[in-house]
């Protein structure tokens, strides 16, 4: 038997690709799951989202939560939707409460994951978007462990 690949590398021409990414990710999904989402503004973050949203079964639109934190959205299980953009660091987090018991029951999309720092779960999809404006973006996905590894699968 094979291991799961740890990273790929994937290339995106367009919003529309970023989001079928996305519904990949999101198709595979499980229970527990957490992509982290990283990359300069206008990268693609939302879009990728919105695309796992679709994958999910979220049939609401899905816009990007900065001014509430953490949207929850109903699809085959639920999705958090969280945002860090305007934290300042991972104690502004943990006291707002982000990350909570509830993420065990569905699948938690982290934007901005990087100022979380050592508060992110252990276990994680990675996901590294690099580019803006009009030009392709460069994604690289990394597992942080075996679970997330799947979701590397689904992509191949």
């Amino acid at each position: 038997m094979t291991a799961p690949p740890a990273a790929v590398r994937r290339t995106s021409r367009s919003p529309a690709a970023t989001r079928a990414l996305g519904a990949r990710l999101g198709a595979a999904a499980r229970p527990g799951d957490v992509i982290a989402l990283g990359g300069p503004l206008g990268a693609g973050k939302t879009e990728l989202a919105r695309g796992i949203a679709r994958g999910l079964g979220v049939a609401e639109p899905v816009a990007s939560p900065t001014f509430v934190l953490v949207a929850e959205h109903t699809g085959r299980v639920p999705l958090f939707h969280v945002d860090c953009y305007r934290l300042a660091g991972a104690e502004d987090a943990l006291a707002a409460g982000i990350l909570d018991d509830r993420a065990v029951e569905g699948v938690t999309v982290i934007e901005w994951a990087e100022r979380l720092g050592a508060a992110l779960p252990l276990g994680r999809l990675d996901v590294a978007i690099d580019g803006s404006g009009n030009a392709p973006r460069a994604l690289v996905l990394r597992a942080t462990d075996a679970r997330h590894a799947k979701l590397l699968e689904a992509l191949s």
